[in-house]
Parts: structure tokens; sequence; C-alpha cells
């Protein structure tokens, strides 16, 4: 009995530094989206997210989002379910919002619907993982999601070498959007496939329970940043309202000055 009470007290239990990274990653996204906002919707611009540096820092949020997702699942493990199903619904209003109020924009399958699919995912993925050692979990996890990074292009490989294709079928139907096949004409501002970003989801999950065990993690664990430290508890619902202030900033900014 003791011992499924202070398993529990874990898995309820905050970490002060996480929220707050988590608060960190939002406000670079904020800043992110309003860029994006102001040179390539309202400034035409559609080259300026493909710069090298601009791409790296698209990556680097998205990266932080995922694999902090990842880490915290199994402290979260008893409200999973209704978690996942939450963020589904919330990534299916801003898709919703988006192909109403700003069509070429649409988002479809986006990194909430990406994390809420994930989460669920886990929960029959996790008793099997668990048979996996944390730092070889990683490894194979990482080099699984390098070898898939690229199967939206119906390739398999590491960077500019390809070892095989993947037959032209399984890019034919739209159904198979969520898993990464997506077929030609597909378009989306914000897409994130089960396949390959779920790869990524479950290094994240190798590396909390590695890191977590760690002297290191408990030294560091309760820093608490203020402000951040907010923002990262309620990051989801910075989500959802930051991309309209952020269009209206732009839309304030082009009318009036």
């Amino acid at each position: 009995m003791m011992e499924h009470e202070v398993r529990t007290a874990q898995q309820n239990k905050r970490y002060a530094l996480l929220d707050s990274y988590r608060g960190f990653v939002v406000l670079n996204m904020i800043a992110f989206h309003f860029l994006y906002d102001w040179y390539v919707i309202f400034g035409d611009n559609g080259t300026w997210h493909h710069q090298n540096g601009v791409h790296l820092w698209q990556q680097y949020i998205c990266w932080s989002f995922i694999i902090l997702s990842g880490f915290v699942w199994r402290y979260g493990k008893r409200k999973v379910w209704k978690r996942g199903l939450f963020l589904n619904v919330m990534g299916l209003v801003i898709t919703a919002v988006t192909c109403v109020f700003i069509p070429v924009e649409a988002i479809w399958f986006g990194i909430l619907n990406f994390i809420g699919c994930a989460m669920l995912l886990m929960i029959p993925l996790d008793k099997l993982l668990q048979k996996v050692p944390p730092l070889l979990g990683m490894v194979l996890s990482m080099l699984v999601f390098l070898l898939l990074r690229d199967i939206g292009n119906g390739n398999v490989g590491i960077g500019d070498t390809v070892f095989f294709e993947l037959p032209d079928a399984w890019y034919q139907s739209y159904v198979l959007v969520p898993f990464g096949f997506a077929p030609d004409g597909f378009s989306s501002s914000d897409y994130f496939s089960i396949l390959p970003w779920m790869l990524l989801y479950i290094f994240g999950y190798y590396f909390g329970k590695w890191f977590s065990g760690t002297k290191v993690f408990a030294k560091v664990q309760g820093l608490q940043i203020p402000v951040l430290d907010v923002i990262g508890r309620n990051s989801v619902w910075f989500y959802m309202a930051h991309q309209p202030v952020c269009y209206g900033i732009c839309l304030l900014f082009q009318n009036y000055y």
C-alpha cells in the first residue's frame, strides 16, 4: 500500500524546472509565430521561414515541446486519457478556426493533435517500452526517428542518404495523413504526423526515465523561474490564445502604421 502511495505521489508531483523550461519554449513559440505572421502572412515573404537560422529555431521549439511531453508522460499516467482527448479537441478547434478565418494557412494535424495522439498511443506502448533500458531506448528511438525523418517524401534514410523508397500507393489517401503518408497537394501550416515524430516522443520518454534518476536532476528539478513557471503550467491556453493575438497585432500595425 505504501509503495502504491509513493508511486502515486511521484506521478502527481510537478517539477518546477520543467514547467519553467516549457514556459521559455512557449515564449519562443509566440515570438516565432508573431514574426511568421509579420513576414509571411502580412509581408508576403514566403521564404522567411526557410532561412537556416529560422528553420533551426522552429525545430528547436517543436523538438522541445515533443521531448518534454514524452519526458513527463509517466508522471501523468492516471489522467492521460483525459489529457490526450482534450489536446485532440483543442487541435480540432484550431483546425476549424484556421479553415474559416485563414484558409490559406489552415492547420491539419498540428502539434496539439500529434501530442494528444502520442499520449494515447503510449498507453499500450508503455509496458513494451519498459522492457528496454533507457539509454538503449534513447539511442534506438533517435536512430529510427532520423531514418524516418523524410518519410513525408517517401524516403527512408539519414540525411541525403536514401536507403529505400516507400510505395507510392501509401501516399494516395488523406486517411493516412495523420500517420505521415500525405498525398500530393496536401498542405498544412503546422503538420506533425505520428511518423516520424512519435519516435522523438519516445526518445523524450526514455530521456525522462534516465535523466530523472540522476543526481543532477535531483538538484535542479525544484528550480523555479517566476513567470516562466506560470506560463509553462498553462501552456495549452497560451498556445490557444497566442496566434489570434499575434495576428491581431500585425493587423493593427498594417492598418495604422
